[in-house]
């Protein structure tokens, strides 16, 4: 599950499975949906789910302790999904997308003896260690200050650090505007009572000089007192490409596609078992188990996203190279993500949008469809004796991406790094006042801290849900007919 981190992904090459009709849309038959359904879920074991899970400890264990995107380890469980499925008889894709990544930490601002906190925006390049003295010019206030290189006029920018206030036109242009008459560095005041201020200079801009930003306060300090400064920040942009795995039956209905995904790649932290070694097991296990022909109504796909950890890059280049028809295509989309947390809960999406709200929260995007994978979701949790609770879509996993491309979505999740309540541990027999996963996003996410009987249900689920979908899209709990689906083509970041 994704924490959030300054990406952009550029596209390279993806290619969306072939939207041929391999037949009339989905005939409705819940009965044998059901059936089917159940007899992939008795398929699933936890015990192969385990067997994947050991591989891809391996394979951290052998590659620098993680399997992060842009890292060896990443490559390697690319190669074992792919060789896997391949080995099912699977056509599969391994698509290429670019990534790039800003890591940036705040800095300091130093004037005069006296330190103050700067951040850098998302973008910028670094200072030396010894950090960019120079001069400070501040601009002239105004309406839209820094956002003409007039503003400049008669100011001894050329050498000097430029302080500009914040507001009405980008933060690149105000750079641009200030670099063009010379300075080397901009500081940008905040124009808010904030702690801290966020931005970026943008993906496709040209940064020739350190940019950060300071507070109200600090910029007025600053201002007040104007005379020779030293910036010191620690800031680079890291490029590089990664893959997805994408995989689909070669039967079903492929103007009615039920898409199953999980995001492949660790933390860098650590070997990312749970998170989401879980989830790709379970999702890789029901391919196998329903292998490349199985006898269904509407076809399957299967996707393993790259670099989720750095802002749920490789779904949201996937959906960004499909036009309208094809996003029309995939009837539904079923996500998982950390789904044997050590001290596990058994969320569902909250498709119907039950959940308690106060007046201040935004309202998510659920598509119409949503609620009836919820309520399926539920239903199987109750045939293994395990009440549900819903979990928001909060945009901190590959849903996202489909959600806002109008796809109807749902998925089943075993908690983070949130603490577990009394009321839900008397409701799970868990600890309460206990994080649902203690290693989230650390070294210790490992494979001995899989809780073995979450896995099972779980994972079992996704066989569940996924088959049933291949059988029967009707009923309260199915999806609009393909004529009835809105859909919007999301462009990139």
């Amino acid at each position: 599950m994704s924490a959030l981190i300054a990406v952009v992904a550029l596209i390279v090459a993806v290619g969306a499975c072939g939207r041929e009709s391999a037949g009339p849309q989905a005939v409705r038959e819940g009965a044998d949906a059901a059936k089917f359904a159940d007899e992939i879920r008795q398929r699933i074991s936890t015990d192969a789910m385990m067997s994947h899970l050991q591989k891809l400890q391996d394979i951290a264990d052998a590659h620098g302790g993680n399997r992060a995107a842009g890292e060896p380890g990443y490559d390697a469980s690319v190669d074992y999904v792919a060789g896997a499925l391949r080995d099912k008889g699977f056509d599969v894709q391994t698509p290429e997308f670019e990534v790039r990544v800003f890591k940036g930490e705040n800095g300091t601002v130093t004037s005069g003896g006296a330190s103050l906190v700067a951040m850098p925006l998302q973008f910028t390049i670094g200072t030396k260690p010894e950090g960019l003295t120079a001069p400070l010019v501040p601009a002239r206030p105004g309406d839209a200050p820094g956002c003409a290189a007039t503003d400049y006029d008669g100011l001894p920018v050329q050498g000097a650090v430029v302080l500009v206030d914040r507001g009405t036109c980008p933060f690149a242009q105000k750079m641009a505007n200030a670099v063009a008459r010379g300075a080397v560095g901009v500081i940008i005041a905040n124009s808010v009572d904030e702690k801290e201020m966020g931005g970026t200079l943008g993906e496709d801009t040209d940064v020739l000089v350190p940019v950060v930003s300071v507070s109200k306060a600090d910029g007025a300090a600053l201002r007040a007192k104007p005379e020779q400064v030293t910036i010191k920040i620690s800031a680079e942009t890291r490029e590089f490409k990664s893959r997805n795995v994408v995989a689909q039956t070669k039967t079903g209905a492929t103007d009615n596609v039920v898409m199953v995904g999980a995001h492949l790649d660790s933390v860098p932290e650590g070997p990312g078992i749970n998170d989401n070694g879980s989830g790709v097991a379970a999702v890789l296990e029901t391919a196998l188990q329903m292998g490349a022909e199985p006898d269904v109504r509407n076809a399957v796909r299967f996707g393993f996203w790259g670099a989720e950890e750095l802002g749920l890059v490789g779904s949201a280049n996937y959906i960004e190279t499909l036009d309208v028809e094809e996003l029309k295509d995939i009837a539904l989309y079923l996500n998982f993500d950390m789904l044997a947390s050590p001290n596990p809960g058994y969320f569902t999406y909250d498709g119907d949008q039950s959940a308690p709200r106060t007046r201040n929260d935004s309202a998510p995007r659920v598509p119409e469809g949503s609620a009836g994978i919820e309520r399926l979701l539920v239903e199987y949790l109750a045939s293994a004796d395990k009440e549900s609770q819903d979990t928001s879509f909060d945009g901190r996993s590959d849903y996202d991406a489909f959600t806002l491309a109008g796809i109807p979505s749902g998925g089943l999740f075993a908690g983070a790094e949130e603490k577990m309540s009394a009321e839900q541990a008397k409701l799970w027999d868990g600890k309460a006042d206990e994080p649902f996963d203690p290693n989230y996003h650390k070294d210790t996410d490992t494979i001995e801290h899989i809780d073995r009987t979450a896995l099972g249900i779980q994972g079992a689920g996704v066989g569940y849900v996924a088959a049933f979908y291949a059988q029967d899209q009707g009923g309260r709990n199915g999806m609009p007919d393909r004529a009835d689906r809105t859909r919007h083509v999301v462009a990139p970041s």
